[in-house]
């Protein structure tokens, strides 16, 4: 397989080109959770140096999702090039990285393998510390590399811990108090479904393809929001856990009742429809999160969204209008930096190496691997 059949998305330098600083530590990240195989290095002072990022989603479409055999496969078939291809970029060598960092969970067992054995083998070749990243603080912490608002304008400054973070991804949704590095509060979570399953079979549903989350964000612009009814489960409920499988089954009897063949005004004030419940469930929990967590010896002063999630429009610009009213900040990833990605494990690599969080012995890769258990 060619450099040019595997790389589908370089996102070269970052942060303006800048050069990397000699005395910053160099880490080598490498990400294959799930359907995505991914590298990228990335320095102490939040420079992207080179980033590689191979999506299967081409082989997955005509399955209308992830099948875990053939992503494992493609893993294997893809791992060296894109690491060959991210040192290349970078005009590096192995002997100028100063850490190795890989997911070790959760996801895929079969993926999460095949990158977590390439950092390992690297590792152990090189005699580079091994840093084994769970894959939902690597989403976590990326805000800490770099963010930007809702708009997508540039953040400023990284974000300080504490935060309050809305965990939101295909299989995730979490309500979490970011405190450090490692330390994490688990403040509410789905009872359910993800927040992007939901928005998956609604698309699956209509027609719309896979993944379906970003096409449902787009129909849903050239929607009306209230053209139909969607129930708002737990809304009227204390506390901060989310459910959305009642949303979806509410979507899978209207369209029962009323079959396809649709128009496009239809499909796209049904998305507009769906979307506006699950924002509304959204900004309901997090402001009954952001009440609880207000009183806190340390209160998080900024409202951070990441995971696959976080790219949505319609939830970002929400949680922006929810910060300002709560004199909060708000901050999420870019969005090439939302989905699946190797410069958030090589970042969460640094965070963790410079806590003294290194691999010292045998590690066990873990298809689940709660954030609270670090």
């Amino acid at each position: 397989m060619s450099a040019e059949e595997i790389i589908r998305l370089d996102m070269g330098k970052m942060d303006g080109d800048t050069a990397a600083d000699a005395a910053a530590t160099l880490c080598l990240g490498i990400e294959s959770s799930c359907d995505e195989t991914s590298a990228a290095i990335v320095d102490s002072n939040r420079n992207i140096l080179s980033h590689i990022i191979y999506s299967q989603i081409p082989e997955h479409q005509k399955y209308g999702g992830v099948v875990p055999e053939l992503a494992a496969r493609a893993h294997i078939l893809a791992i060296d090039e894109v690491v060959r291809q991210t040192l290349e970029r970078a005009g590096k060598t192995m002997g100028d990285i100063d850490v190795v960092a890989a997911t070790a969970g959760p996801g895929l067992i079969g993926g999460v393998l095949v990158g977590w054995m390439a950092a390992t083998g690297i590792a152990q070749a090189t005699g580079k510390p091994l840093v084994a990243v769970n894959h939902l603080e690597g989403h976590a912490l990326v805000p800490r590399l770099c963010a930007t608002s809702a708009s997508g304008a540039a953040g400023g400054s990284h974000v300080e811990f504490p935060y309050l973070l809305m965990l939101a991804s295909g299989g995730h949704c979490q309500i979490l108090l970011v405190r450090g590095v490692g330390k994490y509060e688990l403040i509410g979570q789905t009872l359910d479904d993800s927040a992007g399953e939901a928005f998956d079979k609604v698309a699956k549903m209509l027609g719309l393809g896979y993944p379906g989350g970003p096409v449902v964000d787009t129909r849903a612009r050239d929607g009306n929001p209230t053209a139909f009814k969607f129930p708002r489960p737990l809304c009227d409920k204390p506390g901060c856990d989310f459910s959305f499988s009642g949303i979806k089954t509410a979507a899978r009897t209207f369209l029962d009742r009323n079959p396809a063949p649709h128009t496009d005004e239809f499909i796209n004030d049904f998305c507009a429809s769906f979307q506006a419940s699950v924002v509304d469930c959204i900004i309901n929990r997090l402001t009954n999160a952001m009440c609880d967590t207000r009183g806190a010896a340390a209160a998080p002063r900024t409202l951070v969204v990441a995971g696959g999630v976080a790219k949505n429009s319609a939830i970002r610009a929400a949680m922006e209008e929810l910060a300002s009213r709560h004199g909060m900040i708000f901050a999420a990833p870019p969005m090439n930096l939302c989905t699946d990605n190797g410069a958030m494990i090589a970042w969460a690599g640094i965070e963790n190496h410079r806590c003294g969080n290194i691999v010292r012995e045998p590690v066990a890769p873990r298809p689940r691997w709660p954030l609270t258990e670090l």
